[in-house]
């Protein structure tokens, strides 16, 4: 229980700082994506049930946010949450930069996902050359951030006794 309140405190927080202080830092348009960040680290920690479901509440959080088709960040998040959540039993744990090289794979596809999503629920303005570029340049930014939000998100998402499941 307490797992889940600091879960879904660290949620409210990053929608926050996403919100407010993070949508100031835009670079030609990109923006790093703390949400998209913190489902990658609880996807990677504890598996693909907890990356979904962290990746879709997060997501439905910051749609209410963005002026895209509601839902679009949710099934966004929720489905690189998935992907990630599958593949990590086979990633190596040692690497030191492990965090932000998958912080900048989980960028890519979640950014593509969404400007694919998104499209597809009417938003296809996002159909651009420009979007391939803020989408690798938002990669950047997550590899950047990511060292700072895993070990957060790993704090958050272990109980109490020592085990880490979204389950328990």
């Amino acid at each position: 229980m307490i797992r889940r309140i600091r879960l879904a405190l660290l949620i409210i927080s990053f929608v926050v700082l996403q919100t407010t202080f993070i949508s100031d830092l835009r670079v030609a348009g990109s923006t790093p994506s703390l949400l998209l960040v913190a489902t990658l680290a609880v996807a990677y920690e504890d598996g693909a049930d907890s990356g979904v479901v962290f990746g879709f509440v997060g997501g439905l959080a910051i749609d209410c946010f963005l002026s895209t088709p509601f839902g679009v960040s949710a099934l966004t998040f929720a489905l690189t949450g998935w992907a990630l959540g599958v593949l990590q039993t086979g990633l190596v744990r040692e690497m030191r930069f492990v965090s932000a090289l998958i912080a900048a794979a989980g960028g890519i596809l979640g950014g593509s996902l969404f400007v694919v999503i998104a499209s597809v629920a009417g938003s296809d303005h996002l159909l651009t050359g420009r979007s391939l570029r803020i989408i690798l340049l938002a990669a950047v930014f997550d590899a950047i951030i990511a060292p700072v939000v895993f070990p957060i998100v790993r704090w958050a998402a272990r109980e109490p006794n020592g085990a880490a499941s979204w389950t328990r």
